[in-house]
Formats: C-alpha cells, structure tokens, sequence
C-alpha cells in the first residue's frame, strides 16, 4: 500500500491525461505515457502490471474479452473481462504505433512514467499524486458507482481484508467527516 500518494479525483484524471496528451511549455506532449495511466486507471491494475501487458494477454472469451495476469508485486493470478471499449482502445493504439501482439505495449519504465507524471502535477499544481493514484481512483470510483460496496472493491484489488480497502480508497476520513455533518444537523 502506497500511503504516499492519494486519489485522484475525476477532475484531476481528466486535466493529467490531457494535459499529458497535448503537452505544455517546456514538456512535449506524451502519448505512450498518458494511454498507460489510462489503462491504469482503467483496469486497476499496477503500473509494474500495465508495463508488461502484450496485446495478445487479452484473450476473446464469447462475446467479450478477458485478462488473465499474474500480478508482479503479489504473484497472486487475476483473472477478469476487460469492457470492450477498453479493448478496442488498447488494439487501436496498437495498430496506430505498429505494436504487434505479442510484443510489450509499452516500451517505459515505472521511473519515466513517474517523472513524467511529476511534471505534469507539478505544471497543474496537484500535489501528492504519483502513479498508484491512478489505481486508488479506479477503485474510489467503482465503490461509490456500485453502492458503496467495499467487498466488491476488495476483491476486485485482491486485497487480503476490507479493512485494508478502507484504508487505501480514504473511506475512514470520509466517513468522520459525513459523522460529523450529519450530527451537526441534528442541533
């Protein structure tokens, strides 16, 4: 757990990914970087994971598409459908940047991701933001998009407790918070 950085909220997603697309005074514009935090942020995995994705790791399966990995960090093995948007993303990007299918997708390291992305905050003025925000977002928002189910998300990161989930999507200072306004309200 990366208690160093936090969430990204939609907003803040939004302005790194195409501030990262188009560039800005001083930073030339980076796609490869900006579609790997997207993919991030989007199937929920780790950046060490997203770097050692091949287009032919995701498999048709029916009528959708599905992943299955071995997680770097944990060795644990993950298994789940990756929406078809997502899918055709990843082919078009691809096909654009002559990708073959068994070759990585990303050619990057963790350490210029990270670089990258520092400068970009540091240009927006967002601080405490590194890659893993990217994981914490994608799991904030399929929390509060699925009623609040904390189970769901846990299972979702494979991690060993809920306790754990809490702690690394912000639930606790969330739920203070809310604690606190709504005994406000009852004065």
């Amino acid at each position: 757990m990366n208690k160093r950085t936090k969430a990204l909220t939609t907003e803040q997603y939004k302005e790194i990914i195409q501030t990262m697309r188009e560039g800005f005074c001083g930073c030339r514009p980076n796609e490869r970087i900006a579609t790997a935090l997207v993919l991030e942020g989007n199937l929920g995995l780790r950046i060490s994971d997203i770097l050692s994705l091949r287009l032919s790791d995701i498999v048709r399966d029916g009528d959708r598409y599905r992943l299955e990995i071995t997680e770097q960090k944990t060795k644990k093995k993950r298994v789940f459908t990756v929406p078809l948007v997502i899918q055709q993303y990843i082919e078009n990007y691809c096909l654009r940047n002559g990708i073959g299918k068994t070759e990585r997708i990303f050619n990057l390291t963790e350490r210029a991701i990270s670089k990258q992305l520092a400068l970009v905050c540091d240009y927006l003025g967002f601080e405490g933001i590194g890659t893993h925000s990217f994981r914490k977002w994608y799991a904030t928002e399929i929390y509060k998009k699925n009623g609040y189910d904390i189970t769901l998300v846990q299972r979702l990161l494979q991690h060993s407790s809920a306790a754990i989930t809490q702690r690394y999507i912000g639930i606790e200072p969330q739920r203070i918070e809310e604690a606190i306004e709504g005994h406000a309200k009852l004065l």
